[in-house]
This record gives C-alpha cells, structure tokens and sequence, in this order.
C-alpha cells in the first residue's frame, strides 16, 4: 500500500499556499474556493494552513494510522509538488520533516518494494487501486 495512505503528516506541518487562478471560481476542476483563504493578492490557503496549529482542511486522518486528501483531484499544484521520500528515487526532507515531527520514521527505499509484487501483468492497477497518486498536472500559475 502506499505509504501516504497510512501518513498525511504533511498536511498538518506546511502552509499550502497557491495563486488563486488554482480555485474552481476561476478554474473549472481546480481548488474549491470555499476551502481556501485569502492569502495576498495573488495567492489563496487552504483553510487550516495559514497559521497553527496546521491542519489542511481538506485532511481526513488519524496521523499514521490512515490518511486521505478529500479533493485529491482538486488539490493544489504546491501539493502535487510533494514527493513521498524515495517514492522517486530520492529523499524528500519535507516528507521526513513532516514524519519526524509525528513520531514517525522517515520512509525508506524498503517502503516502496510493495511496487515490485504490485508491477504484474493481472489487469489490476499497480496496487490494486490503492495508490494516493494521479497524474502529474502543470500549474496553473506561478
């Protein structure tokens, strides 16, 4: 299973900020506005994420327990722009940070070998529809 759908530390550590071209008032399938903030004069927040205690409002989870984003398709570029450490081959310190400040472990190489019994010619999707992940999308604003 995917590591982030046992984590969401991140939405409880990072102001996500981006321009408000990114909400659905503007952009069809985009943020919906009445999730988000008033940043400055460019940018929107997702409620919960200006100030602490940081809590992106779109979060359902129990911190490494379980954990889902509820406009995962809608959510922000700054959020799509978070990696998983190593989920490519790499760490992420915005991810170990944000474990960290939990009590969880960094992820390790060895958190992603579910990806080799997944990776099978059965039909199914990598990991049996379990995956947190859609396709990567340009944003729309810098």
């Amino acid at each position: 299973m995917h590591p982030c759908l046992t984590c969401g530390a991140c939405c409880t550590q990072y102001r996500v900020a981006f321009h408000w071209m990114e909400s659905d008032e503007v952009t069809e399938g985009g943020v919906p506005a009445a999730l988000t903030q008033r940043l400055d004069a460019h940018r929107l927040c997702m409620r919960g994420t200006y100030g602490p205690p940081v809590r992106c409002v779109a979060l359902d989870a129990d911190i490494g327990v379980y954990s889902r984003c509820t406009i995962h398709p809608n959510r922000p570029s700054v959020c799509r722009e978070v990696d998983a450490s190593w989920e490519f081959g790499a760490a992420s310190s915005q991810c170990d940070r944000a474990r960290i400040a939990h009590g969880l472990p960094p992820l390790t190489p060895a958190d992603w070998t579910w990806r080799e019994a997944a990776s099978n010619d059965d039909g199914e999707p990598d990991d049996s529809g379990n995956s947190p992940s859609s396709p990567p999308v340009t944003p729309i604003a810098a």
